[in-house]
């Protein structure tokens, strides 16, 4: 016998062999019906897996991320068994799940697909599901392993089989189709109810532009009909909230091929928009004792050779750029860090001055490939609201509870309510991506984990997500759709520090290393921006609106009125502006709804005599009447006292 313990901290005795399916079984056969999967000792895997030791066991429902993650992946395996009868000679690169459903690269060949052959593979793949096939796992040979797909002449899977050794292979067979992969996957297929293919997309092998370009199908599935409807539903909304339609309707920023793919040009809205974010944060900023900084968007190549970002990001930069004197080069920044280390170096420090706090809008550059640029969510430059804070061993977790403050603050000033908290670690298993001593990792990492618990933040831990200096807490927000987004990030690192050589005097008159806390609360200004246009769908908090409020004179007559009240409103620190068209009424008004101004102000001749104004608001209607003062007064009490 052994001991299983599961999430409610209660034990059970099962015989060693019995698999978490049969465990839900003995607990309930409701639940057994919905288990997906298992996570034993924090690994998910087959529910149909023998657990033969003492575990900690959760057994996981579509309710459950996990168990999500596994009915996508498995349903990556439908569509190819799916692909593979309808076009037969296809072969198979990688199918994994991703955050909303799975993908599968496929080289087809000489076929022709398009998104028009997408509802009979969604047809196949229902028939398939529906003959409840199971997922076999079987443990293979490297020999054996290459031996099959040599005969069915894949070569993608040839090469991944090339750089795996015996007993790390692994296949899984469901129905007609065998597939390379570690797993794991649901039971069998029938836990599949509704299937929708939502993408193709060009995808070069292995990511290299060189190699091949595979043809890439996205899609995902549900255990029910009406949860794929409702999830239909909220993608036609996405597709309304678009920022990157958005962008151009309110006018925010544009791109140009002359300037550059991945390039953005902010337009004087969205410049202005920008700039009362960047604003408010160095207002916060300031209270909390940070120093703005300026550096160069370029530094010499041998600075990110120290810091190790050139090794890091070498392939994903642009090419070095190369002066007249020979062998002097300089590398366009892809973080700010490395400059804020020599900031800190330039001049001696006390333990007395510590916590020094370095704040700058920085921006950095990334050479990311043209396939996987989309707006301002993936772009090869982008400004980072960056700071670093240089501090002793022992002020660690007074600096990280600032910075959540900081962090929790923006959240609430923008609406941001749904936040999941992670805590992002070193991946145990491949411990050469990361420079530094286990030592400092370990500091690092208990200090974050501590300071999760002592506030009670309900952080989620993943192995594997760390910077390759350092452990971090990453903030994820749910935005109006319930998609998920990361965008603030703090991280503990102990290895610059030490790469750069830094130290400060302690009371003992000794050189001591400072630790530095890396931290940007927007992430990406280009990205927050792109989150908070579909978040809001561009109807932006009233603090930060673009146009706060546009003045609709019903003649030419009453422009000069128009003018008064716009001067007035100009006095109080309203944003606001004149539609000075020679067009009705009515066809303001819709432009201005459309545009999502705020608040729309109507006025005529009995305004002009009252020296009054007609209030409409975005969305809601007409307000009435109101004297300028008294709208003054409405604006002031819905503009939040954020600092």
């Amino acid at each position: 016998m052994i001991n299983v313990t599961l999430p409610d901290g209660s034990t059970k005795q099962i015989n060693k062999g019995t698999t978490a399916l049969d465990l839900a079984k003995q607990i309930s056969e409701g639940l057994a019906r919905n288990v997906l999967s298992a996570k034993v000792n924090g690994k998910v895997v087959d529910a149909t897996l023998p657990i033969n030791e003492d575990a900690d066991v959760q057994l996981l429902t579509w309710n459950d991320l996990d168990g999500k993650a596994t009915m996508w992946h498995s349903s990556a395996h439908l569509m190819a068994e799916a692909v593979e009868q309808l076009y037969p000679g296809v072969k198979f690169g990688i199918g994994p799940d991703i955050e909303n459903g799975f993908y599968y690269d496929i080289d087809f060949g000489s076929y022709e697909i398009s998104d028009k052959d997408f509802p009979k593979i969604e047809q196949k793949m229902l028939e398939l599901a529906r003959e409840k096939q199971q997922y076999v796992r079987k443990e293979v040979s490297k020999t054996d392993a290459e031996k099959y797909f040599a005969k069915k002449g894949d070569e993608y899977k040839l090469e991944l089989i090339d750089g795996l050794t015996d007993g790390e292979i692994t296949f899984y067979e469901s129905g007609h189709f065998t597939d390379l992969c570690r797993g794991p996957h649901i039971p069998d297929t029938s836990f599949i109810k509704a299937v929708k293919l939502t993408k193709l997309a060009g995808a070069y092998w292995k990511g290299d532009e060189k190699r091949k370009q595979l043809t890439r199908i996205y899609g995902i599935t549900f255990p029910k009909q009406k949860e794929l409807t409702e999830y239909l539903e909220l993608l036609e909304e996405a597709k309304k909230r678009d920022h990157r339609v958005l962008g151009k309707e309110l006018e925010l920023f544009t791109f140009s091929q002359n300037v550059g793919l991945g390039l953005p040009l902010w337009l004087p809205k969205g410049a202005e928009l920008r700039e009362r974010l960047e604003q408010y944060l160095k207002k916060v900023q300031k209270k909390a004792g940070y120093s703005p900084v300026i550096t160069p968007h370029i530094g010499n190549v041998n600075l990110y050779k120290t810091s190790g970002h050139y090794q890091k990001y070498g392939e994903e930069s642009f090419r070095p750029i190369k002066t007249p004197v020979d062998g002097e080069e300089f590398f366009l920044k892809p973080m700010n860090c490395p400059h804020h280390c020599e900031i800190y170096k330039s001049s001696p420090h006390s333990y007395k001055e510590l916590p020094l706090r370095y704040a700058e809008f920085g921006t950095v550059y990334r050479y990311e490939q043209s396939g996987e640029l989309h707006g301002l969510t993936r772009v090869r430059g982008f400004t980072q609201d960056d700071a670093h804070i240089f501090c002793t061993p022992d002020q660690i977790k007074n600096e990280f509870n600032g910075v959540i403050d900081i962090i929790q603050q923006i959240f609430k000033a923008l609406n941001f309510n749904d936040v999941i908290i992670q805590i992002s670690l070193r991946d145990p298993n491949n411990l050469e991506k990361y420079i530094g001593s286990d030592e400092n990792w370990e500091k690092a990492e208990t200090a974050i984990k501590e300071v999760a618990e002592e506030r009670g933040l309900n952080a989620v831990i993943e192995y594997g997500e760390a910077a390759f200096y350092g452990p971090k807490m990453d903030f994820m927000v749910r935005d109006a759709l319930g998609r998920k987004w990361q965008l603030g990030t703090i991280q503990v690192d102990y290895n610059l520090p030490e790469r750069f050589d830094l130290s400060y005097i302690g009371a003992d008159n000794e050189k001591h290393r400072p630790v530095m806390i890396h931290r940007a609360p927007f992430g990406s200004m280009e990205r927050f921006v792109a989150v908070l246009i579909e978040h809001c769908g561009g109807n932006f908090p009233l603090w930060l609106t673009p146009v706060q409020a546009i003045i609709l004179p019903i003649s030419e007559k009453y422009q000069e009125y128009a003018e008064k009240v716009l001067n007035l409103l100009k006095n109080s620190d309203i944003r606001a502006q004149i539609d000075e068209r020679s067009e009705k009424t009515g066809r303001k008004i819709r432009d201005a709804e459309i545009k999502k101004v705020p608040y729309m102000l109507i006025v005529g001749e009995k305004e002009a005599d009252e020296e009054t104004v007609s209030v409409r608001k975005h969305g809601e209607g007409d307000l009435g009447t109101m004297a300028i003062k008294d709208f003054v007064k409405l604006i002031e009490q819905n503009v939040d006292n954020l600092i």
